[in-house]
Formats: C-alpha cells, structure tokens, sequence
C-alpha cells in the first residue's frame, strides 16, 4: 500500500480513537494495525528483530504497576528525588487539575505549562502578557479529555489522572530553544545519544544521534534534519552518562530514554520515555533498526 493511502487510513484511525470506538479491541490487533500505518510494514511479535518490533513487543508483555508513576511528569518527581536527588529537577509552580483553577496572577512572566500525562502537551510562555488564554485553555481541556494510551497502546500512560503542571521556564542560550540529551538505554546500559533543538517547531528542528564519546552515528531520523553543525557536547556529559544509567537500571525496563537539559553548567532531568514516538521511530538506513534491535534483551 501506498504510503499516501496509509497516511489517510491513520487520520482516520485517531479520528476513531477520539470518538473512543476502538477502546474495546484488543491491544495486539490494534498495535499490528498501527504499526503497519506507519511504519508500511507487517509488525513480527511472535520473533521481534528490530528495535521498533521490540518496543512494541515491550508494550504488550513489560506493564509494570510502576511504570505509570515515570511516565507521569508530575510523580516521576518523587522517583527522582528518591533515585539521583532533587537537584535535578527542574523547580515546580504549581499543579492543577483544570486549567481554570491556574493562578496566573501567582506565576511569573516565563513559564512552561505541561499535561502531565501524554506526550507533547506542552504550552511555553515567555511572556505572559502574550499568552492567548482562551487558546490555551481549549488546547489543555482537549489533552485532559483524553487517554493518551488508547491509539498507541503505551500502556504506561493508561492509569496516570490528568494534571497541569507549571513548571521554571529555563534557558541554555539555544536561540531554536533548549537543547536535549536523550540516551539510549538498553538494559540498564547507556549506550547512545540523540541531541534535539528547536523541537516546538518541527519543520526547523535538528536532531542526530552520536556515541557515547560524541562521535555521530551513521544512522538519523528520517522524520528530523541533522544538526548542519555538530553541536558541542555539554560540560557535565559524562555525569549525565552516569545519572542515565541510574535511572535506567532503577526502572527495571529493558529499554528505557532518559533525558536531561544542561543549563548554566547543572543538569536538569527532561523526562523517561518508554517508547520513543510510540515504538515507531523512522531510521535511516533502515538496516540500523534490525542492528539497535540486537541490543534489547527481552
């Protein structure tokens, strides 16, 4: 199939994911289904060889109680806390459960307004006299409305209640915006790196993937331009290295994202991600995705 027809096939599989007409077909029909949207694929779960079929086979087989209090942006605060300390957690302004409770008048000028409980519900204001309330508040009551989990099945984000949180707008001096460090843990094990800018912005976003001495890697994202330059690593590189490999050896996942910012010199923990873009990452060349599949254990 075309990859045009499957594109149309996909909007029409959210459309009814949203109308909430999928929710009692099973978890391994809808995956195969969704996978092959996208991926133009037929996704093997009996013998998973690549990275993405393992992630997949991930969803299905790893649902650890756990997993949705590190996938929750709010109570995943406590695991870090508990885990590598709160010095690196990025400080806290407020929590609400809808968006007409929030106190504006209590936060400062820049903020960041996140749903704790899906991917991409994120609103950045860098002057609050410019934020388009009513704007914001039709986009957070759409994010609180729905289950994240039901179109990709991430089970992880099934149980998680949905909040609002505001957190410190933070800066490391990226005109495109923050620049994240996103390791690749497989294991319990750091074994690569993605650095990503300007992701507000997809059509201007740069992301590529380098090793763990900063050498870049001979594979990219075919969805994401590669940096034009490559980029410095950060100071606390090294550190990060170390914090990665806590964090992922403390969820007990075979694979697991962890992602820091470094501003002024400290590390800040980003987020953990289970799935990356819901197990169904583009790589090109494509043989990498069989040869970063060798690396999960199942």
């Amino acid at each position: 199939m075309k990859k045009e027809s499957r594109n149309y096939l996909l909007k029409q599989f959210k459309r009814l994911d949203e109308r909430k007409l999928l929710s009692k077909i099973p978890d391994s029909f809808i995956i195969k289904i969704h996978y092959y949207l996208r991926m133009g694929t037929k996704l093997n779960l009996e013998n998973p060889k690549t990275l993405n079929e393992k992630l997949q086979w991930l969803k299905l087989y790893d649902r650890k109680p756990e997993y949705s209090k590190m996938a929750d942006k709010y109570s995943v605060r406590e695991f870090i806390k508990n885990t590598i300390g709160d010095e690196y957690l990025i400080p806290l302004l407020g929590v609400w459960e809808n968006f007409e409770d929030i106190e504006f008048n209590s936060l400062p000028n820049k903020f960041v307004l996140k749903a704790n409980h899906n991917s991409g519900g994120i609103i950045i204001c860098r002057d609050k006299g410019e934020l388009d309330v009513l704007k914001s508040a039709k986009l957070f009551n759409s994010w609180l409305s729905r289950n994240y989990y039901q179109s990709s099945r991430e089970w992880q984000y099934k149980n998680i209640k949905p909040l609002i949180i505001a957190e410190k707008y933070m800066d490391d001096g990226n005109k495109k915006g923050l620049t994240d460090y996103k390791f690749f843990c497989f294991n319990g094990e750091p074994n690569f790196v993605y650095l990503s800018s300007g992701l507000e912005n997809h059509s201007t976003a740069y992301m590529s993937f380098y090793d763990l001495d900063g050498s870049k890697l001979p594979f990219k994202r075919s969805d994401y331009s590669e940096f034009p330059v490559d980029p410095k690593l950060p100071q606390n590189f090294s550190k990060m290295i170390e914090l990665a490999s806590i964090l992922s050896k403390a969820t007990k996942s075979p694979f697991m994202r962890v992602d820091f910012y470094e501003i002024e010199g400290s590390i800040f923990f980003s987020e953990l991600t289970f799935r990356p873009n819901a197990g169904m990452i583009p790589f090109e060349p494509k043989e990498y995705d069989e040869k970063l599949g060798e690396l999960v254990k199942l």
